[in-house]
């Protein structure tokens, strides 16, 4: 009897999952407690997986072999709870697709930068025509992928919910990108969080790389509570690390051996802001260990484009320059968002506030932010936390509000900047509904 393989959550990382399923074959059921979309229906039905939705079969759950979990479902649901009660294992999209590829795996995580950071990799990596593969937290499935191609490496940006579940998973380079306070209402405090990031370096031996933050505060901390075994690399915009890499006259310094230092001029890059540095400079590195040419390297961050949601320009108005940033969901995102302007700003912000301290936005705020407008149904800590700072804060209920009271009171020369600082599950879907309904909203302006 083939082996059973329950797949609870049928989104992407779920659908994926059971086609590779199908692909080494498990028997494969798939339950979602809510709708699945028709277009995973459609593949799960295409590769013979079997599936449900609106609930969870509990009992054929006590007969699984395997369980893998969507990384938005917490361990404390039923069915997980149920599962880890009858000792069966459950474990990420992630952790099960990496058992049947023999691949270049190149893991990045952080609380900020991995999306932009991973999306520079996989640029770089297919610009020097490497057979790469995108996925994890961002593009396809990866478990689709590796029932479906074969590729010589793949590039995973890896949520903290996702490492969660992996315990036999080893990188060959795994990336940090930093560590803010974020998902306390999941980890309870930074400690539990710290350790879920630093999860990327676990099975890692010497002959594997990681690549941090070295400006980074919280990941000092975690380096210090869970030292890699692997070979280390850091990158800063204050000192010359040992090994890694470091920024001086507007060049990337690269070192990744310590007898030579190759320099890559920024001038033509086409990101911008500190925080786009830190990740053009975890890039480098990655790109230097794998070989990629100098050349190769600088041309790909010359032409990238930012990904959508974050820092993305998406129109202008009367002179007025509208900004999307809002994969922003945390404080430390908004401050990068903050930092990079250039121009007096309308700031959009609000939403779900995880345990938000807005201490550190304060004098960004007061130098760049002419007017606060809150995209929210409940703005009271941003209310109290800058209304001395500011000289207006206004409320709005939708983005098209928000743009729209936006356009009445900007002058020309002015951006508009939607940077919430906060999650967005009370007036939209996800931060893709929030940006994109932004969007909208200016090009009906």
């Amino acid at each position: 009897m083939k082996p059973l393989l329950y797949i609870l959550g049928a989104g992407e990382s779920g659908a994926g999952a059971a086609v590779l399923g199908m692909a080494q074959g498990f028997r494969v059921w798939v339950s979602d407690k809510g709708s699945i979309a028709p277009r995973y229906k459609a593949e799960m039905e295409a590769c013979g997986a079997e599936w449900e939705e609106g609930q969870h079969d509990l009992d054929l759950l006590s007969k699984a072999d395997l369980i893998i979990k969507s990384p938005g479902i917490p361990d404390s649901a039923p069915p997980v709870l149920a599962a880890l009660q009858l000792g069966i294992p459950v474990i990420s999209e992630i952790e099960f697709a990496a058992r049947y590829t023999d691949a270049m795996l190149i893991g990045i995580t952080g609380t900020n930068g991995k999306t932009t950071t991973t999306s520079l990799i996989y640029q770089i990596l297919k610009d020097a025509e490497w057979n790469v593969g995108l996925g994890g937290n961002i593009g396809d499935s990866f478990a689709r992928q590796v029932a479906q191609h074969q590729r010589d490496a793949y590039v995973l940006e890896l949520s903290s919910f996702q490492l969660d579940n992996c315990y036999e998973l080893c990188l060959d380079i795994a990336v940090l990108t930093n560590i803010t306070t974020d998902h306390l209402e999941r980890y309870g405090n930074m400690e539990r969080y710290r350790a879920s990031k630093m999860r990327i370096t676990q099975n890692q031996g010497p002959e594997q790389a990681f690549i941090y933050c070295a400006d980074d505060a919280e990941t000092q901390l975690a380096l210090k509570e869970h030292s890699p075994l692997s070979k280390t690399y850091s990158f800063s915009l204050s000192e010359e690390p040992r090994l890694g890499a470091w920024i001086q006259n507007g060049f990337i310094h690269l070192n990744t051996d310590q007898q030579h230092t190759t320099t890559i001029d920024m001038k033509d890059f086409t990101i911008r802001g500190q925080h786009n540095q830190n990740n053009s400079m975890a890039a480098a590195i990655v790109a230097q260990l794998v070989d990629v040419r100098k050349d190769s390297i600088r041309e790909s961050l010359s032409h990238f484009e930012n990904i959508e949601h974050r820092l993305e320009p998406c129109g202008r108005f009367k002179g007025i320059d509208f900004i999307n940033d809002s994969k922003a969901t945390n404080v430390n995102s908004a401050w990068y968002a903050l930092e990079s302007m250039d121009r007096p700003v309308i700031w959009i912000a609000g939403g779900v506030d995880k345990g938000n301290q807005y201490e550190d936005l304060k004098p960004l705020v007061r130098e760049k932010v002419k007017m606060i407008i809150c995209l929210g149904l409940d703005n009271i800590k941003i209310h109290q936390a800058f209304q001395s700072d500011v000289d207006m804060i206004i409320n709005t209920m939708s983005a098209k509000e928000a743009v729209h009271v936006a356009s009445r009171l900007a002058q020309s020369g002015d951006a508009v900047l939607l940077s919430p600082a906060c999650a967005s599950f009370d007036l939209f879907d996800n931060y893709e509904d929030r940006g994109r309904q932004f969007k909208e909203a200016v090009r009906n302006l």
